[in-house]
């Protein structure tokens, strides 16, 4: 372990043999703790790594390492901010995700290995826990063959003119549509006539026949069947299947309700490895196939600018980006400012933004959107002490007309930071996992570990499923709703506060929110005063 690491070595039970067990306890530092065993081998020409894995500890950084007999040369799979699994999970490492790291080397092919190393290395995570790995097992794999044959595709039932084949044909114009009278339940199946990688799935729905829930399961014989996904709260879609190193010969989707008497498959698209290779890539692959603005402006490969919103010398900060979307902690989830006026949803991406200091030097930035008959005034600024302190979002809605103007603000809570996912030096930046949502009716919970406390009752809160769609798509329709709390085990969830404004002509609102970012801090103390004119007076 490195300096002011804790780490020991156990023996412990696997889920069919004798498991290792390493306890850490990072305290507090940017170290790592690893085990690390002499195991000489000679690497085939393609190869697999597998074990499996679980562990109770918090997200930190995973890697496995391959050290030559020098000592000096060093390869590995580093993967950031893993999330690691409570329970027993096997973990693939195929050849070409084994990257060199470091060493004199100039032949950085790997060939021959002397010893093996897991290390668990802080992260956003930090803290202490325990790791279990069992069953580590070295494979040799046949060489892939360039020859694919098509795919085969057959399905529970199908309308005369709409076979199963039409959902894999590459044309979205036809379908394949199960017969109503054959009941809810229903299969789509593909069979790949060997085994196949990929990195997701896109389901594009005919019309309106969508499942809303359904499995997607995987088979080595058709026969006996896992669940690798699970859609509980679909909308219509398309749905995006994020399924990383996905590996199956046969693919099912087992369809089970839906708003219609039956389901249409429209396409269902086989998404290549890159597609899953990151959550990062994913939400970028989703941007660059959305309307500009749905996603923050890292993903859809723009420049993206921010500044620190924090105390001075503070353990913890805040970012307000360019677009006036605020980071509520350092790698945490945002929240997103969005208008929407005569159903139609105004984004970043749809306006010009200018941006400021308070007096011009005093450290309360602010991001300015400015529309024809609207101005969206977003500003945020740090209180407290070094070991206890708050952020502070503000949000001024003026009417710029001579007429009354209704208009909705919403505030939406997103698993992304304003880091964007090109910035990867010392923090991972892009996707923020929001796995738990939950509105009690005055705060905002998310992921148990940090509140959001509107200083106005929202009029309307709704909680999402990555399923449900990105919050900008389901503010077009009059009558989206969401639930109250919202378990995702996807990691991706979200949340929209809706303020209803009709402002009098020149008009102003004003809404606020307190994020505490250090310390207790998971109450909100406003030193006596209310919070209309706390948030006027901060």
């Amino acid at each position: 372990m490195s300096d002011g690491v804790r780490a020991s070595l156990h023996p412990a039970a696997g889920p069919s043999g004798p498991a290792l067990r390493l306890d850490f306890d990072l305290g507090g530092t940017a170290g790592y703790a690893a085990a690390r065993r002499a195991l000489p081998i000679d690497l085939p020409p393609n190869y697999e790594i597998s074990f499996y894995l679980r562990a109770d500890a918090p997200v930190n950084t995973l890697q496995l390492k391959l050290v030559d007999a020098s000592g000096e040369n060093v390869w590995w799979v580093n993967r950031p901010n893993f999330q690691f699994p409570r329970e027993w999970q096997l973990v693939r490492i195929k050849q070409r995700h084994i990257e060199f790291a470091w060493g004199p080397t100039k032949d950085r092919t790997l060939r021959n290995a002397a010893a093996v190393e897991l290390v668990v290395a802080a992260g956003r995570g930090g803290g202490r826990g325990a790791v279990y790995v069992s069953q580590l097992v070295l494979r040799e794999v046949p060489a892939e063959s360039t020859v694919v044959p098509p795919p085969v595709v057959r399905a529970s039932s199908s309308l005369p003119g709409a076979a199963a084949s039409l959902a894999l044909d590459g044309n979205v114009a036809t379908a394949w549509k199960s017969d109503p009278a054959a009941g809810a339940s229903q299969e789509l199946i593909i069979d790949f006539r060997r085994p196949r990688e990929f990195g997701g799935l896109i389901v594009r729905w005919h019309a309106r026949a969508y499942a809303s829930r359904y499995d997607v399961q995987f088979s080595d014989d058709g026969v006996r069947w896992r669940t690798v996904r699970r859609v509980i709260h679909g909308g219509g879609g398309p749905d995006a299947l994020l399924l990383p190193e996905a590996e199956t010969r046969f693919l099912r989707l087992a369809l089970h309700h839906g708003p219609a008497r039956a389901y249409g498959v429209a396409e269902l698209e086989i998404k290549d490895l890159a597609f899953g290779a990151t959550p990062n890539a994913f939400f970028e692959a989703l941007a660059r196939a959305s309307r500009r603005g749905t996603y923050p402006r890292g993903f859809s490969g723009e420049q993206a600018s921010w500044t620190l919103v924090g105390i001075d010398g503070g353990r913890e900060s805040g970012l307000l980006s360019e677009d006036g979307t605020l980071e509520v902690s350092r790698g945490g989830f945002s929240i997103e400012p969005l208008i929407v006026t005569d159903s139609r949803v105004v984004t970043w991406a749809d306006v010009e933004a200018h941006h400021s200091l308070l007096d011009d030097d005093l450290p309360i930035p602010a991001v300015t959107w400015r529309s024809r008959q609207w101005e969206l005034r977003v500003s945020a600024f740090a209180s407290g002490s070094r070991d206890q302190s708050r952020l502070v979002a503000r949000y001024e809605v003026r009417n710029l007309s001579g007429h009354a103007l209704p208009l909705q603000l919403v505030l939406a809570a997103r698993p992304f930071q304003v880091n964007p996912p090109a910035q990867s030096l010392n923090t991972v930046g892009g996707v923020s996992s929001i796995r738990h949502i939950k509105w009690d009716g005055a705060t905002l919970s998310v992921n148990a570990d940090r509140k959001v406390f509107p200083l106005r009752a929202p009029d309307r809160v709704g909680a999402f499923s990555f399923d449900a769609g990105p919050v900008p798509r389901l503010l077009t329709t009059r009558t989206w709703a969401g639930t109250a709390e919202v378990h995702d085990e996807t990691g991706y969830a979200s949340a929209a506060l809706c303020y209803q404004l009709t402002l009098a002509p020149y008009a102003r609102m004003t809404v606020g929110l307190v994020v505490p970012l250090s310390g207790a801090g998971v109450r909100l103390d406003l030193d006596g005063e209310s919070p209309s004119a706390w948030i006027e007076s901060g």
